[in-house]
């Protein structure tokens, strides 16, 4: 029976990429033989978008598994996208008030989790997007999560925010999860004709917190990634020719050889 590697996929800051590397990533690691499940947890909902997804009325999201996992069987919640391999849990804009009507419930950090339990069997791996801000639904992604998977984009701002998000990790890993570990930040938004994407790859490289978690794989700038999120296809399936296809393929071939 496999056990699936549950991958959050975090950034405190917004803008990074990390929709588009849950969702492309998902359908990488689908073209590769491997079942993928994508969790939406962003209320945005951009990564359900992002797999050609509609959320009808009556459908359940991740806001009922979070609220109540008792009233919803997580297998009824999970979607089978138009690729083979690749399924969605989605989620709606209801997932927002999620964080003040769980804020007095107890154990309310282990929510995803209780109501997730049971599809690590089905999937080799389980990727979740996150909030783009510090909140009880990214906790609750890290409290279920094995991993952490980092985009960052390769701009002073977005490098800067990673203290924070490092520091957030510890924490949960001290209180609530102490098996959590980074399984790595890979670069995002790389455009190699600036000196600043550059810089802040060298930067990633050499700092002492971050060494030996930056990934191979580069994420490069890319016209086509948004073409395919506009028309909620995965770049892999979009245009399998592109920049794009090219990295996310790369990435998905180094995270299943980095056990």
């Amino acid at each position: 029976m496999n056990h699936a590697r549950i991958i959050a996929v975090a950034n405190e800051k917004g803008g990074v990429g990390k929709t588009v590397t849950v969702v492309n990533l998902g359908a990488a690691l689908a073209q590769k033989g491997r079942n993928a499940l994508i969790v939406d947890m962003d209320p945005q909902s951009s990564a359900t978008r992002g797999v050609g997804v509609e959320v009808v009325r009556g459908m359940p999201t991740t806001y009922e598994i979070i609220k109540d996992g008792k009233a919803v069987n997580v297998k009824d919640a999970v979607v089978h996208t138009r690729w083979e391999r690749l399924d969605l849990i989605p989620a709606s804009p209801d997932l927002a008030g999620a964080d003040i009507e769980l804020v007095n419930v107890l154990g309310r950090e282990n929510r995803l989790k209780r109501g997730l339990e049971g599809l690590s069997d089905t999937y080799d791996f389980i990727l979740l997007d996150t909030p783009p801000s510090l909140s009880l639904l990214t906790v609750n992604v890290f409290a279920y999560a094995g991993e952490v998977l980092v985009p960052c984009q390769t701009h002073p701002y977005a490098y800067a925010a990673l203290d924070e998000l490092f520091d957030t990790i510890q924490a949960v890993r001290e209180e609530i999860n102490p098996s959590l570990s980074v399984l790595g930040i890979v670069p995002t938004m790389f455009d190699t004709r600036t000196r600043v994407s550059h810089h802040i790859l060298e930067k990633l490289k050499n700092d002492e917190r971050y060494r030996g978690l930056l990934l191979d794989t580069v994420i490069r700038i890319n016209t086509v990634i948004a073409e395919s999120a506009a028309v909620g296809k995965p770049v892999v399936f979009f245009r399998t020719g592109s920049a794009g296809a090219a990295d996310y393929g790369q990435l998905a071939t180094e995270l299943i050889e980095k056990v």
